[in-house]
């Protein structure tokens, strides 16, 4: 029996004790995803969108907690100086000691998803989505999601402080599945966090799907930092939908597992909507980093912008797939798109493919994408001013990242993210001082 056929019989024994069990309109949703994963499978590279990234390995993988986990220490560190609203989730479950939710305005919601599947059912089935939502791995955290968390912000009402989502896995289990719903009606603002990471030693598979809801005039701000263990496997998708005239910034840093990969999708469900797609990411060791996006312009005057660039060493592999979208009626769509990668050793690999789909004539829209190293000439200056090799290519490889860091507004998450940067990189004191 394969391992894929295995979690189809082992469903009914596990369905009972996942929250929202007797739910007869989720119920039916789980099943339905653990059957269309069973029969998709993990995808391979024989399927267009996963040419690069084939998760075939997968169907023998077991995955392990770590030998010693001390999760307290990750979230404290993590935390020590940041603001915000806290909610820490251990294995795909939410632990309140370890959250901090602070006081919210009136119509605003900070949930766990398990507790709101008691208290509000039909709120979370206006957002979970389908079973046929994305790939077969979001098939499969639709039948396993343990818990998450909902955001629901009214009409007009901003968050001021970051909202942090912090998911710790391999602590105790082997496997962690998460669902996210972030619904902002009109003319409301939050700035959303995810963290990711991982107990050193764990070979741990997390599945993590946001599903992203902006209303007319609304704008959410998406962060996700992913530094898991090095032996983990990650599989995220990030869906939104806007509404006119709403915004949708996404910065998704991808530093840590083995294999990674994130699927993030944006619609443009009405005029004027825009979009930022951010990205970085680091590969070294043997390590492989995909991202796949695509940004739907289904409606007229539409801006979006999608910068990602790419630091990869050792023989490490990046992946980076981003296509735009342009209905026939989305005239006065205004797009660009760019890919950068940055080779810091031979064996090291970069795949790049944009795409342009356009039905409409009255459109501005471009790509590109460049594969290259550290420039000599830059490099030999730098020594020539007194900085050794390695410090020399660690200021040039992080001028290479400051300018996606950058395009980060709020600044406490800039610091964040630029210390995740300093922390892959030797001598990172040296970037600190700069």
């Amino acid at each position: 029996m394969s391992a894929v056929t295995s979690r189809l019989a082992a469903f009914p024994a596990l369905a009972p004790g996942l929250p929202g069990a007797g739910l007869p309109w989720l119920s039916a949703l789980r099943l339905q995803a653990i059957e269309r994963f069973a029969a998709a499978g993990w995808p391979t590279n024989r399927l267009e969108n996963w040419r690069h990234t084939s998760l075939a390995g997968l169907e023998q993988q077991q995955f392990t907690a770590a030998a010693q986990a001390s999760p307290e220490a990750l979230v404290a560190k993590l935390r020590a100086g940041g603001s915000g609203h806290w909610m820490v989730f251990v294995d795909g479950a939410w632990v309140p000691s370890l959250s901090a939710i602070g006081p919210l305005p009136d119509g605003a919601r900070v949930e766990a998803l398990s507790a709101l599947l008691v208290s509000d059912p039909a709120a979370v089935e206006a957002l979970y989505g389908s079973a046929e939502d994305g790939e077969s791995p979001s098939a499969l955290n639709a039948a396993l999601a343990s818990d998450g968390a909902v955001i629901r912000l009214a009409r007009g009402v901003a968050i001021e402080a970051p909202i942090h989502l912090v998911f710790v896995g391999g602590v105790r289990a082997g496997e962690s599945h998460v669902r996210n719903l972030v619904s902002a009606q009109a003319g409301a603002h939050a700035t959303v966090v995810e963290h990711y990471l991982g107990e050193a030693g764990a070979a741990s598979l997390t599945t993590a799907v946001t599903r992203i809801d902006a209303g007319p005039d609304a704008r959410i701000v998406h962060l996700k930092l992913q530094q898991e263990s090095g032996q983990a496997v990650h599989l995220a998708a990030i869906d939104a939908v806007q509404a006119r005239g709403s915004g949708f910034d996404s910065h998704a840093l991808a530093f840590g597992a083995r294999l990674a990969r994130t699927d993030i999708r944006t619609r443009f469900d009405g005029e004027g909507c825009e979009a930022l797609l951010n990205g970085l990411y680091h590969v070294d060791g043997r390590r492989h980093v995909d991202h796949h996006t695509c940004v739907n312009h289904a409606q007229p005057r539409g801006t979006s912008r999608e910068f990602y660039r790419g630091i990869l060493d050792g023989a490490g592999r990046g992946v980076f797939a981003g296509r735009i979208v342009v209905a026939v009626d989305a005239q006065r769509t205004d797009a660009q798109q760019r890919s950068d990668s940055l080779l810091l050793s031979p064996q090291a690999q970069a795949d790049a493919r944009p795409e342009l789909e356009i039905y409409a004539d009255d459109v501005k829209c471009a790509h590109g994408a460049t594969v290259g190293q550290i420039d000599e000439d830059s490099l030999f200056y730098l020594r020539s001013r007194g900085l050794d090799e390695t410090h020399a290519r660690n200021l040039l490889t992080w001028a290479f990242a400051a300018e996606v860091l950058g395009r980060i507004g709020d600044e406490s998450l800039r610091r964040r993210a630029q210390a995740a940067v300093r922390d892959r990189l030797p001598g990172g004191a040296l970037m600190e001082a700069l």
